[in-house]
């Protein structure tokens, strides 16, 4: 059910649903009872919802990945479900105090540790994210992604003590808190601006096993960046991998970009896989910006996808698999922000987008505007695309600024801090466009406060759990005494 929350069904009461019968079926379990619990909700709901995965390097990934994020949600049904057991002796009045929060703490620590764990982790499919196109996105610009996600899983857990005591006058509480989530209106920033950003979704053979001849993907997005020329561009933007050669040791393809440059009388934000230093990295470069050098290399290279962790053991258990990538991206350390003519711009490549960090980093660089260069080829005809617009969109909320979205074979967008979309080009759709793109200053409580609230919450449920834990031993063993 919860998966149907979330793009391209979007139904979004359901996560609501699908969290209060998780946390129902979790009342009252064992250890073993709640590992199973778990383990189901968690294989069912990633096997469904990344079911994408298996579309690049075939089922044997997506099986792993859905296994590591089952064992992770059944690690967190562990604890809720210990929750519930060590207050069952509270009062009323006190459980309606502790468990929400509690019950919200430990599941914002486990969101967490899949978003950090392993290999940098994976903080896809945060229960938040569901929301993207409710009425509860707005609140994101205030308390954040985690914090969207407590809140509802604590209202959820309020709503479940109210039933359960039969106290249903005390329906009106997490109502009233739901509400209050919903009708928040996004924290308002500052417009100073705008900036005129040309960007070419050129829906070619982009994907990793595409077939395709060399220099194919920049001659496409050369093609169609003509349809930008004259249009009064300050910017011109082309999806990740839109260069397919390395122009800083490629002359050929540097007097190519040169030429994108002149004709369109703007610098050009390209990507491309850049060597430097005898490393490998997904760079994302200004070109046509006088003697300056400006690039981000990627943070977060995807791990079994633009990288292999541990090569070496995973080359013993499944050769097969890991000779079929041959890219070794090292993670960048360039900071995820670049200056076009005084205008700061936020930048993140494909999955860097699901990241805080990344984000966290354009705000605290001056972002005006974030833009988002992805490839989503090798996810054809799935809804991986629309997911990541979904977080692209909560990003928009989260920062107070407009975010370009250009992918390679769509979806792109370009939404506002207000959610709207004012300009976009569907998947498998061959488009270029300007689009005058809001500029903003000002920052949201969301980037002003951060992580650490949310964090806080959950080392404290974290702790608390521990100690009801060691109170509930202690106990035991004074009870034991006695007898003895």
């Amino acid at each position: 059910m919860l998966d149907v929350a979330y793009p391209a069904v979007g139904l979004w009461p359901a996560a609501f649903v699908a969290v209060m019968l998780t946390l129902m079926a979790l009342r009252g379990r064992s250890v073993l009872g709640a590992i199973l619990i778990g383990t189901v909700f968690g294989v069912f709901f990633f096997a469904i919802h990344l079911s994408w995965v298996g579309e690049f390097l075939g089922p044997l990934p997506w099986v792993a990945l859905v296994g590591l994020e089952g064992a992770l949600v059944a690690a967190g049904s562990i604890a809720i479900a210990l929750a519930y057991r060590w207050t069952e002796k509270l009062g009323v009045r006190a459980r309606f105090l502790v468990r929400p929060g509690l019950v919200a703490g430990l599941w914002s620590a486990r969101e967490m540790v899949a978003g950090t764990w392993p290999y940098s982790g994976f903080p896809w499919a945060r229960v938040a994210t569901s929301q993207a196109n409710g009425p509860f996105a707005e609140a994101v610009s205030w308390i954040g992604v985690d914090g969207v996600s407590f809140a509802i899983v604590a209202v959820c857990a309020l709503t479940i003590e109210c039933l359960w005591a039969r106290r249903f006058r005390m329906l009106a509480l997490p109502v009233s808190l739901a509400c209050a989530l919903a009708l928040i209106p996004a924290f308002p920033t500052r417009q100073t601006g705008q900036m005129a950003i040309g960007w070419v979704q050129a829906n070619g053979p982009s994907g990793y096993f595409d077939d395709r001849s060399p220099g194919e993907i920049l001659e496409l997005h050369e093609a169609r960046s003509e349809a930008l020329y004259g249009r009064g561009a300050d910017l011109i933007v082309w999806p990740e991998g839109a260069v397919d050669s390395d122009p800083y040791q490629s002359p050929q393809t540097a007097r190519r970009l040169d030429a994108v440059v002149r004709a369109a009388d703007a610098p050009l934000l390209a990507n491309a896989a850049v060597t430097r230093s005898g490393e490998t990295y997904n760079t994302s470069f200004l070109w046509g910006t006088g003697d300056s050098v400006q690039y981000y290399d990627k943070r977060h290279p995807v791990p079994f996808g633009e990288y292999v962790p541990d090569r070496a053991f995973y080359e013993r258990l499944v050769p097969g698999l890991v000779g079929l990538i041959q890219r070794e991206y090292t993670a960048g350390r360039t900071e995820p922000v670049l200056d076009v003519d005084g205008v700061r711009i936020g930048v993140g490549i494909c999955f860097d987008l699901i990241y805080d960090d990344v984000i966290r980093a354009g705000a605290e660089g001056g972002a005006e505007v974030y833009i988002f260069q992805t490839n989503n080829a090798d996810f054809r005809g799935t809804d991986e695309n629309l997911q990541q617009m979904a977080i692209a969109r909560l990003r928009a909320f989260e920062t107070g600024r407009a975010v370009v979205n250009v992918s390679t074979t769509g979806t792109s967008q370009v939404v506002l801090p207000d959610g709207s979309v004012i300009d976009a080009a569907a998947p498998g759709e061959s488009a270029a466009s300007v689009s005058d793109v809001p500029l903003y200053a000002g920052r949201t409580p969301a980037v002003v406060i951060g992580p650490i609230p949310i964090a806080g919450l959950a080392v404290l449920a974290i702790c608390t759990l521990i100690s009801l834990g060691l109170v509930r031993l202690s106990s035991r063993s004074a009870a034991a005494e006695r007898k003895s």
